[in-house]
């Protein structure tokens, strides 16, 4: 049986988890949860679920959880929930006897630490936090390596890909094809982006995620951020993958091998897929999702190239990526800061990549960079990216 730790528990993919989780009981024990600020929501996970570990992102909202669970009986003699707090403890969580797989759902860089704390100790990584390779890859993936341990992707996107090259390693890639459903401004004009609203920005037409992946798709930069998880994950030059505007969401990517034969993972558009992949694998689980009917999707899946020029932050994405070094994590500090700019009205939505190219073209790039050197770099530019809240404010 696998122990697993679900860092960000309370967010769609931990909820989406702890329901695979649910579907298959003799494969899974849940060791180590984890929240942001829905204390209520982890209490309640808590108690389905017993974890040895539960972490919070903040003090007193752990000091908050020890009281409910002494008072409910949850923190009891032989039925103990531990619980810790901030970065430290969950790379505590991460790296402790309570997991043997951690699923890593947290948001933004906050998920390097502890990815690298659990590599360390052994853990294999389910990975949804893109942002891990997206700042670290180099770091993590030499890690990964030197660890021999398994790292997963949990992305819908990147658990196709390496379904696709399951029994083809060693096969040359002429072209990674990463699809993207094209969010809710699909065939957009950069002008009609000047007057785009908070609420037509969180209107995603197929995925129902949270406010920050919800605007990075948006803008998608969430594809640019895939573009370069995936060039660490299957280890290929950024202009090896193309992206292609898939708005039915069917086809999850497809690999292009040498001789021109591509294959591709096709599903419906559920996130409990590629979980259960990840947690269950080498094994297929029962995720709980219908089967997909050909004689209806069959008819009418299309693909159309994305405008770079109209949806400048994946070129942004891909030239940091080429560039290498800091870029990547200059790109992706001030990117959380601006969207969370924009959520709080403080910028419009098509100054998200007009203010990012600036910052990235203001950036003075270093390289070989360890741990502390990358969250360093990551303080620096959100400082920079903020005092645009200062200017415009």
């Amino acid at each position: 049986m696998k122990q697993v730790a679900i860092l960000g528990s309370t967010g769609s993919i931990g909820t989406q988890s702890l329901d695979v989780i649910r579907r298959n009981p003799d494969r899974f024990r849940v060791g180590v949860l984890s929240c942001g600020r829905n204390v209520e929501l982890l209490e309640r996970q808590i108690s389905e679920f017993h974890p040895q570990i539960a972490v919070t992102a903040r003090e007193e909202d752990a000091l908050t959880l020890q009281k409910a669970l002494r008072e409910s009986g949850n923190a009891g003699a032989g039925n103990r929930t531990e619980v810790l707090w901030g970065q430290e403890g969950l790379k505590t969580a991460a790296s402790s006897n309570a997991c043997d797989l951690v699923l890593n759902a947290l948001l933004g860089i906050s998920g390097l630490a502890p990815t690298m704390a659990a590599v360390e100790a052994g853990k294999d990584i389910a990975l949804a936090n893109k942002e891990t390779l997206v700042t670290g890859g180099a770091l993590v993936m030499d890690a990964v390596r030197k660890a021999g341990v398994r790292l997963l992707p949990v992305d819908s996107e990147h658990s196709a890909i390496f379904q696709c090259l399951e029994g083809n390693q060693g096969r040359k890639i002429r072209k990674i094809l990463l699809t993207a459903s094209g969010g809710p401004f699909r065939g957009w004009s950069r002008k009609q982006l000047e007057s785009v609203t908070l609420e037509q920005a969180l209107h995603h037409p197929k995925w129902s995620m949270g406010k920050k992946i919800t605007i990075d798709s948006a803008t998608m930069m969430n594809k640019g951020l895939e573009v370069i998880e995936a060039r660490w994950l299957f280890d290929v030059p950024v202009d090896a993958i193309q992206i292609l505007v898939h708005p039915q969401s069917i086809v999850h990517s497809m690999v292009e091998f040498e001789d021109g034969s591509v294959l591709a993972q096709l599903g419906n558009p559920d996130m409990r897929i590629p979980i259960s992949l990840a947690l269950g694998y080498p094994d297929r689980l029962e995720s709980g999702e219908a089967e997909l009917d050909f004689f209806d999707a069959g008819s009418w899946l299309t693909f159309e190239r994305p405008d770079p020029e109209v949806f400048r932050c994946i070129t942004l994405a891909c030239s940091a990526s080429r560039a290498g070094g800091s870029y990547p994590v200059a790109l992706n500090g001030a990117n959380e800061v601006l969207v969370d700019l924009f959520l709080h009205g403080k910028i419009r939505f098509i100054e998200i990549q007009e203010y990012l190219e600036r910052i990235l073209d203001a950036h003075v790039p270093e390289y070989h960079l360890t741990l502390e050197k990358i969250l360093q770099i990551d303080q620096e530019v959100r400082q920079t990216a903020a005092q645009i809240a200062r200017k415009v404010g």
